[in-house]
């Protein structure tokens, strides 16, 4: 996959660095330019590598850095370097914004409501799902299902042709080694789903109030500490708190994967 990559950047060469540069040999490094954690190090090396550059990494993926933090030094042919520059960088970039946002939302989970944990959804950009997991991961966080074989996730549109209590029979009846998730939107669904023995509960989109009732309810049906249970849709920064209060297990956010901001990283030439 990775290889790919630079054969998309330059299906037919580097036709600037071909004609401008020669083949002399020089060294690199690769710098953070901001604070943050980074991640995709280890990818960039295997890029670099088949082109015949050497990579020293300085620092560790999943490492916090501060800006200013030399990440690698490169050593190899100038035009090899300059070939892998660009996609080495945007890997770095997007693997170390994810992890960046990831640590430092569950970071706030960890000092509010220890044990409650960050996780990713299936929000990812095609062909780059397993480095945005990974990334959540080295910041943290929770990857959560990866693929659609890994877990089973009753959504709402299943639910539009299966009823609610069907659907988990089924399921259950089809899949006996893996989980059974079930997304709910009101108190009494969550009710059922629970009843009738789903694993874990996505209570999608409702408010911290509504959330609230449903906890109660469930508490009051002796089914609080089975399922267990995830909460998703309108959490953000700033009201993350609001849920996680709450004592929820899981909070999912499609935004540390589908938003991200990218981490600002350079790579210097040093001319000898």
């Amino acid at each position: 996959m990775l290889i790919s990559f630079l054969n998309e950047d330059a299906p037919s060469g580097d036709i600037t660095s071909e004609s401008v540069v020669g083949n002399e040999l020089c060294r690199a490094r690769i710098i953070a330019r901001q604070e943050g954690v980074v991640a995709g190090l280890d990818e960039a090396a295997i890029l670099f590598d088949a082109q015949g550059v050497s990579m020293e990494i300085s620092v560790k993926d999943g490492s916090e850095v501060d800006r200013g933090t030399i990440l690698a030094s490169l050593g190899g042919h100038a035009r090899s370097i300059l070939f892998v520059e660009r996609t080495a960088l945007n890997i770095i970039g997007r693997m170390s914004g994810i992890a960046s946002m990831t640590h430092r939302i569950q970071s706030v989970l960890d000092r509010i409501q220890p044990g409650c944990k960050i996780a990713s959804t299936r929000k990812t950009a095609p062909g780059l799902r397993l480095l945005d997991k990974k990334a959540v991961v080295l910041g943290g966080g929770y990857a959560h299902r990866i693929t659609l074989s890994d877990g089973v996730m009753i959504k709402d549109n299943h639910l539009i042709l299966v009823p609610l209590e069907t659907a988990i029979h089924r399921a259950r009846a089809h899949i006996t080694k893996k989980k059974i998730e079930v997304e709910v939107e009101t108190p009494e669904e969550a009710l059922v789903a629970a009843r009738a023995g789903a694993d874990i509960l996505l209570l999608d989109n409702m408010s911290p109030g509504i959330l609230k009732k449903t906890l109660s309810l469930l508490k009051e049906a002796d089914l609080r500490e089975f399922p267990t249970i995830e909460v998703s849709g309108g959490i953000t920064e700033q009201n993350i708190p609001n849920y996680a209060l709450l004592g929820v297990d899981y909070i999912s956010m499609g935004a540390i994967t589908h938003s991200v901001r990218n981490f600002d990283v350079s790579l210097e030439i040093i001319r000898d």
